[in-house]
């Protein structure tokens, strides 16, 4: 019986000693994992932070871009504005000088070495352009762009935009 209460604590002498060991192991894995949970935080923290500075720039970014535009489009209202207020002041100059020089040509005169509007004689740097309602030869100046129906002389916008003078 002596012997036998001996090994039996000996035996749990041994377990108590594992316990221990396995105790002291525990301890440090839950250290270890407690560091890690707290690098991540931090790194989680830094992040969080960082995607809050973009979020804010990105919310300038697109508030300055908008007023940019915003401005963009006013100068371009302006611009728009302005260009009709030329043409209208240059057709008006265009009625008073017309009758000056020359008598008004016909809308499609047959020498088309000449603008058929201001008897412009074409050359390098003036360029011919066909009227698409009369087939009349005209210069740059005497010719409105009327977008994808291509160009037209001024007499013959004239008459199809009244509007216009």
């Amino acid at each position: 019986l002596p012997q036998h209460l001996a090994s039996l604590a000996t035996t749990a002498q041994e377990e108590a000693q594992q316990s221990r060991q396995q105790l002291q192991a525990q301890r440090q894995e839950v250290a270890r994992l407690q560091e890690q949970l707290s690098r991540a935080r931090q790194d989680g923290e830094r992040w969080a932070s960082a995607l809050q500075r973009a979020q804010r720039e990105a919310l300038e970014r697109d508030a300055t871009r908008g007023a940019e535009q915003a401005r963009q489009q006013e100068l371009i209202r302006d611009m728009k504005g302005r260009l009709l207020e030329l043409l209208r002041e240059k057709d008006a100059l265009w009625q008073k000088t017309e009758g000056i020089d020359t008598p008004m040509p016909s809308p499609a005169p047959r020498d088309v070495g000449l603008c058929s509007r201001c008897r412009k004689d074409f050359r390098l740097l003036s360029r011919r352009y066909n009227c698409r309602l009369c087939q009349g030869k005209v210069c740059h100046a005497c010719s409105v762009d009327v977008g994808k129906q291509g160009r037209c002389c001024l007499l013959c916008y004239q008459q199809r935009h009244p509007q216009a003078t």
